[in-house]
């Protein structure tokens, strides 16, 4: 298949690019940078350059391609509702592409707020839009559905972990370096499910390959990683006291992710494990962790 991936240079992007290319398909991927086009470029695959404030450059990938991955959103949470409607665009553009073809899109989700006090499944709808939550990646792609597109989601935890993670374990870890100390909030019972990108990685590949429209694939290796076993972590590799917050106290220390320690995210996966033979071979969380490249530099 010639695949194109949006966020080709990115954590999650670049590795399923790798995972693409080693099975014998030909990507195209999206790169707003020289320094991005190197490293897709390296990796083999076909550059095109642009961004998801480019159309143009959305539907000139797009149209050509047999599949599309989009894995490409700012995370910069200043600016949410802005990055929400942007992606919202680009999810649309690409849409308008691959309309009346049945050609497969794999629109990537997150976790974080799917369901409270349960384990999320698959059979969660999505988030509502609201002015808390402006985010509309997955009714935007199933509402492609109608126009003859096989789009689908790929719904991520919160931690996607491995070499060269930049996201929320590297901003605890940061902190506790600037703080001094490592916290988690209250009991710290809360969890974060997780998954390793390589096994994220291939996930998506098989979800090209294999999946069906109008499904949510939670791409979850571990359901629940406590935070305070994260925070322990931390603390002994920084040699740093380990203390809780209260969720008051949180959003002082953390900053902007302060309300991100708190939340209690569970999810299972057996559907996704069950429909697509995905089976995470990675380490978990924990492990990784313990392995030290996180505390480095």
């Amino acid at each position: 298949m010639r695949v194109f991936v949006t966020g080709a240079s990115g954590f999650v992007g670049s590795a399923v690019v790798a995972e693409l290319i080693a099975a014998g398909h030909h990507v195209v991927g999206l790169v707003r940078s020289e320094a991005g086009a190197a490293a897709v470029e390296a990796a083999g695959a076909e550059v095109l350059r642009g961004s998801l404030e480019d159309i143009e450059s959305l539907r000139k990938g797009t149209v050509n391609a047999d599949g599309v991955v989009h894995t490409a959103f700012n995370h910069d949470f200043t600016r949410f509702a802005e990055n929400c409607e942007l992606d919202r665009r680009a999810i649309a553009a690409i849409g308008d592409a691959l309309a009346g073809s049945e050609r497969p899109l794999l629109v990537t989700s997150g976790l974080a707020s799917v369901a409270k006090g349960r384990a999320a499944t698959e059979d969660d709808a999505a988030v509502p839009h609201s002015d808390a939550y402006p985010r509309v990646s997955e009714a935007t792609a199933l509402s492609l559905i109608e126009r003859g597109v096989r789009a689908s989601v790929v719904r991520l935890p919160p931690s996607v972990h491995g070499d060269g993670d930049h996201a929320f374990v590297p901003r605890l870890i940061a902190v506790a370096r600037e703080k001094g100390v490592a916290a988690y909030v209250g009991d710290g019972a809360n969890h974060w499910p997780a998954v390793h990108r390589l096994d994220a990685a291939r996930a998506y590949r098989l979800a090209l390959e294999r999946g069906v429209g109008g499904v949510r694939y939670h791409v979850v290796a571990e359901e629940g990683v406590r935070l305070k076993d994260i925070a322990e972590v931390i603390a002994r590799r920084l040699n740093v006291p380990l203390v809780s917050k209260s969720p008051e106290q949180a959003m002082a220390y953390f900053g902007w992710m302060g309300a991100f320690t708190a939340m209690d995210v569970t999810a299972t996966s057996q559907w996704t494990r069950e429909a697509l033979g995905w089976q995470p071979e990675r380490v978990g969380l924990i492990e990784d962790l313990e392995k030290g490249t996180y505390f480095k530099g």
